[in-house]
């Protein structure tokens, strides 16, 4: 072969390889579509939307899951109050017809069909004393007690009831009850219990209070007030007026002391060991010289009589 025919060969073969790259590069442009530009993002774009969609969806199932809640609280609450008159009905119908029943004391406005239709009154006060306690009684008669039409009237006007809680001697018709008795007819401002009166029963004898007064009057507060307290009861009044519309109040002075675990003093805790070791305090209560609790709590009270523990200390009693 010749000089010449080898530099055209020679030749040859470059422009050859350069057709044979142009035609890969065109072939792969043809089979895969691709050119130099950025891809759509419809799959991201897309995404987006739908998680947007997605979020609007909670939100708006958050709402409709939110107001759900909303209404079957208002539910319950409407179920639970309705569950409470109709518990308040029964409980004040057994303790009227277990005081009936049992021969307890029933006052002459129970006699009397006209007046024993049931009125509402805002409060009733119960003031707590003994039978050794006669001058603090007339002292409470002479300052914040009215007396006769006056003590009437206030009921009906005001609808405040007051009368001087007590039970009975352990000798039944003594000469204790007696005395009591003749200062009945004088005043008209006792409430009698079916309770054997007793330093140490004075938590017996409030659940006895409330259990009775519930029964005879319907209020909206029930008192227990100490018979060497005095009280303005135009101030009183006004204070719980402001809790009507409040379910289960208990309103009184608050205080937590030590529980007292030794023996022999004042105030001793047979229980302390409830309360945890030596050094502990009560939980918060109202002081026992006075305080309201509203006809729910005192109709809880009546319901569960038989089952409601008590302490040695009567406001403790009242604060669990």
């Amino acid at each position: 072969m010749s000089w010449k025919s080898k530099r055209a060969e020679s030749v040859a073969s470059p422009n050859l390889t350069i057709f044979l790259c142009i035609g890969c590069f065109c072939a792969g442009m043809l089979f895969t579509d691709r050119m130099w530009t950025v891809p759509e993002a419809k799959g991201i774009s897309r995404t987006t939307e739908i998680d947007d969609q997605k979020v609007g969806l909670v939100s708006e199932d958050g709402d409709s899951t939110t107001l759900s809640i909303m209404q079957e609280k208002r539910t319950a609450i409407t179920l639970d109050k309705t569950i409470s008159n109709l518990e308040m009905e029964l409980a004040a119908a057994r303790a009227l017809q277990d005081s009936i029943t049992s021969g307890s004391p029933i006052t002459e406005y129970l006699k009397n069909p006209e007046l024993s239709k049931k009125r509402k009154y805002l409060m009733v006060i119960g003031i707590n004393t003994a039978f050794s306690s006669r001058k603090r009684r007339d002292s409470v008669r002479a300052t914040w007690m009215p007396q006769g039409d006056k003590l009437k009237k206030l009921e009906v006007e005001k609808g405040i009831v007051m009368r001087f809680v007590i039970g009975h001697s352990a000798t039944s018709g003594g000469i204790l009850d007696r005395a009591i008795e003749a200062e009945e007819k004088q005043h008209g401002d006792f409430l009698r219990l079916e309770h054997v009166e007793g330093y140490l029963e004075l938590s017996a004898k409030t659940k006895s209070y409330f259990i009775t007064a519930i029964a005879l009057w319907d209020a909206d507060f029930y008192v227990k007030v100490d018979d060497d307290v005095h009280v303005n009861i135009g101030t009183l009044a006004a204070t719980l007026a402001t809790h009507r519309s409040k379910p289960r109040v208990y309103v009184g002075c608050m205080k937590s002391g030590p529980v007292l675990a030794q023996k022999g003093v004042r105030y001793n805790e047979p229980e302390h060991w409830k309360f945890g070791d030596d050094g502990n305090k009560y939980f918060r209560h109202a002081t026992g010289q006075l305080y309201a609790i509203s006809k729910d709590l005192a109709t809880y009270i009546s319901i569960n009589r038989h089952v409601l523990h008590k302490y040695a200390n009567e406001d403790v009693t009242m604060g669990s």
